[in-house]
């Protein structure tokens, strides 16, 4: 398992991790996550996409909304916008929790 040390990583750190546990060229490293996050979002065209024990993505569309600003209580209108949101599956859940314990 590897491990990031870090709550807010970088995608240099992922790349990192897997040239040192698989070997693979950093450049390549980084062109595979490229396209994976490519792929991700081409699927995504359809609103929704499962990957396998890993978890679903959804994409929801939110709706005009008028906000406040905590600090001066001026109100804003916040535009309609697309938010994905995950749900993580099972299986993945299991395993955090299996590595979260250590």
């Amino acid at each position: 398992m590897m491990t990031i040390n870090s709550y807010n990583t970088h995608k240099r750190n992922i790349v990192s991790n897997i040239f040192n546990r698989v070997g693979i060229p950093s450049s390549y490293s980084s062109k595979l996550i490229d396209d994976l996050i490519s792929i991700l979002i081409l699927n995504m065209q359809k609103n929704y996409l499962k990957i396998k024990n890993f978890g679903s993505f959804n994409l929801k569309r939110k709706k005009k909304r008028i906000g406040r600003n905590p600090k001066n209580k001026i109100n804003h209108v916040i535009t309609e916008r697309n938010v994905l949101t995950f749900n993580a599956a099972g299986e993945l859940t299991k395993k955090v929790n299996k590595y979260a314990k250590k």
